[in-house]
């Protein structure tokens, strides 16, 4: 599961942010994470929950996740369809199957809340 590194480097970018700020505690976690980024959602808050469980400045951090949506585009017949869910099967104007992408393929730390 590498969710679980990508927590971990989390930590150690929000460590740095709290050392340059002088926080002690981060109160609120902000991630945006896109559908197509490779990175499983449930896995990412599962590996948050049980390393912020470990260390003291993480302790009763809440973390919210944002899911953006992504425009898909027939290359058939210029069609846009806009999701945050499940990718389309086909174009839902002419059925073309081959769509493409713009969007959703970043993992971000948006915004970071600390004491």
């Amino acid at each position: 599961m590498h969710e679980m590194s990508l927590v971990q480097g989390l930590f150690e970018q929000l460590k740095s942010l709290a050392a340059e700020n002088n926080a002690t505690r981060i109160v609120k976690v902000t991630m945006e994470i896109g559908p197509l980024c490779g990175v499983v959602v449930d896995s990412f808050q599962f590996g948050f929950e049980i390393l912020s469980a470990q260390e003291p400045m993480f302790k009763e951090t809440e973390l919210v996740i944002e899911v953006p949506e992504v425009t898909y585009t027939c290359t058939s017949c210029s069609q846009e369809q806009v999701t945050a869910g499940e990718r389309p099967d086909q174009c839902g104007n002419c059925g073309e199957f081959l769509l493409t992408t713009r969007g959703g393929d970043d993992l971000l730390l948006k915004q970071v809340e600390m004491e």
